[in-house]
């Protein structure tokens, strides 16, 4: 069970780092008429379902949690919420690289926290330090961390191109 949920909990890094290094090859995939980043978001979802199930396979739920589960989840999931209200679906799902023009954001947490939606994800992962063994929320946190090391830099010229 540890080895299936490890693979879980990475599994929609691969995806990410194809995404981001190749989005040509995802808006052909794509295919004409279909907007990449809702797919995108899409797909998403799906392998976020994947980790959390993974995830709750090796948890041991306990009641009630530490006292530093509540704020931790709580500012976390509102950094997560806050991004998405800012940036939308095409900002959060990559539409910078499908050549969407999407505006730069500088309202909190912008501006104040370098990759606030990561930060947000690994502040909620910590809070569920007393309910999941640490090395599978070390693990997930490494692949934000590795997202965030990734998306550091973007290279213009390797912009994905919309098929009209």
């Amino acid at each position: 069970m540890g080895m299936a949920a490890a693979v879980g909990v990475l599994v929609p890094f691969p995806f990410y780092y194809w995404i981001w290094t190749k989005p040509q090859s995802w808006v052909d995939l794509c295919g004409k008429g279909r907007d990449p980043s809702k797919v995108m978001a899409h797909v998403s979802h799906l392998l976020k379902l994947v980790q959390l199930v993974s995830l709750f396979s090796v948890s041991s739920l306990s009641w009630p949690p530490p006292l530093y589960f509540w704020p931790l989840l709580t500012f976390g999931q509102f950094l997560n919420f806050r991004v998405y209200q800012l940036l939308g679906e095409s900002g959060t799902y990559y539409g910078v690289r499908f050549g969407k023009n999407i505006p730069w954001v500088t309202e909190f947490p912008f501006g104040y926290i370098k990759d606030p939606q990561y930060v947000g994800s690994i502040m909620s992962l910590l809070a569920c330090l007393s309910l999941v063994p640490f090395q599978y929320i070390l693990l997930w946190s490494l692949g934000y961390i590795f997202m965030i090391h990734l998306e550091s830099k973007e290279y213009i010229s390797t912009r994905a191109k919309i098929i009209s």
